[in-house]
């Protein structure tokens, strides 16, 4: 079950598509190359997420998709299978092929030099190096360019590069799990589990797909979490504690770093002898200052990453909101009453007096999980401004 906002926001993925010039076949094709990139889930940051499909005469001759940052891009797997059937034959990508010299060299030029007809193209790069300079250079060269193709769906796909692209950041995820009142926890802190076993499943996948997961050091004293996939096959991301004391347990699961790293982020000088206890059992330490979701977004934009997943506490929720750490919220609901004047909440004091300074999600969309709702939308687009003006 699902319902969906049919607005598009300036901050969503959906925003501004343009009309589909597809036929039902490219559609499928399209979709297609979508599935491929989706095997990358996780690990192509800071590049995009890309799938390629070669059609001669109506069937599949090729097909690839990007496996990570360094390596060959989708149009080159999939003309490395297609071979000579490439020549005259449509190629689909789900993002503009690259005209640049980076890791690996254009695929643009790869793609005359194979001599295909037609190039089918989800959504132009946002990256300026990139930016309609491929499809010029495709149709320079005498090839039919097609551009907008389940355009919304590519956008989706890959919204968190297309919003390190644009505003030099990652996109930053608010996930909690709340009761039908409100609560995270009972009034003795006791949370497992707020939601079932599917909702508890999504949130594994979601995990899979962002580059690093963020929780305070008292998500970490409470909950001892893993922060994983809960997948062997599936990616694990980055598992990030936040701690201006260092006032964290000596031992706790995410100190075990053989499937999946840590880091610390905290400041200068804190607990240094169970900093260096946690160092020498594989646990990254790094000291900010000052220690802010704007600056630690900043600092893991440097470590190019594209996408961070806030799974914290409520006091730390509404700092990472108020420093526009934020885009975008997956709340999951559970049909559960708790109760409890002191029952935590899934957001702390924003300082808001009045119900007409609520922030009302954009883009929103639900669905049912087993007997859960996950409703998923966008912060406004003036709540996620930074000193200079950018979202």
């Amino acid at each position: 079950m699902e319902n969906s906002s049919l607005d598009a926001q300036p901050n969503s993925p959906q925003a501004s598509p343009p009309s589909d010039p597809s036929t039902a076949f490219d559609r499928t094709m399209m979709q297609r190359c979508i599935e491929l990139a989706h095997r990358a889930l996780g690990r192509t940051s800071p590049n995009p997420l890309v799938g390629s499909v070669i059609v001669q005469n109506g069937e599949i001759v090729g097909e690839g998709f990007h496996p990570g940052a360094g390596q060959p891009h989708a149009e080159v797997f999939a003309l490395r299978e297609a071979g000579e059937k490439a020549k005259g034959a449509t190629i689909y990508v789900n993002l503009e092929p690259c005209n640049h010299y980076g890791r690996t060299p254009p695929c643009s030029e790869g793609l005359v030099a194979a001599g295909v007809g037609k190039v089918v193209v989800g959504m132009v790069d946002p990256d300026p190096r990139v930016s309609g300079g491929g499809i010029e250079r495709l149709r320079a060269a005498g090839i039919e360019v097609v551009v907008g193709v389940e355009e919304a769906a590519c956008r989706q796909l890959n919204e968190a590069f297309i919003h390190r692209i644009l505003y030099k950041r990652p996109l930053g995820i608010l996930k909690y799990a709340m009761t039908l009142d409100g609560k995270i926890a009972t009034i003795s802190g006791h949370s497992t589990w707020v939601t079932g076993k599917e909702a508890r499943s999504h949130v594994h996948q979601l995990r899979a797909a962002c580059d690093a997961v963020i929780v305070g050091g008292n998500t970490v004293r409470q909950d001892n979490p893993y922060l994983t996939s809960h997948h062997p096959d599936a990616h694990n991301p980055l598992r990030i504690v936040m701690s201006r004391t260092f006032d964290l347990p000596a031992d706790a699961h995410l100190w075990h770093t053989v499937d999946a790293p840590t880091l610390i982020l905290t400041e200068p000088r804190a607990n240094p002898d169970l900093q260096q206890q946690l160092v020498k059992k594989g646990v990254e330490v790094v000291e900010l200052t000052p220690l802010t979701p704007r600056q630690v977004m900043t600092y893991l934009y440097e470590r190019q990453l594209s996408s961070v997943l806030w799974e914290c506490g409520g006091t730390l929720a509404a700092s990472a909101i108020a420093d526009g750490a934020v885009q975008k919220v997956l709340a999951f609901i559970a049909p559960k009453i708790v109760g409890g004047k002191v029952a935590p909440s899934p957001v702390g004091d924003l300082g808001f007096a009045t119900m007409t300074e609520a922030l009302t999600l954009e883009s929103v969309t639900w669905r049912q999980l087993g007997s859960d709702y996950v409703i998923e939308g966008y912060l406004p687009w003036q709540n996620n401004t930074d000193e200079a003006g950018e979202r």
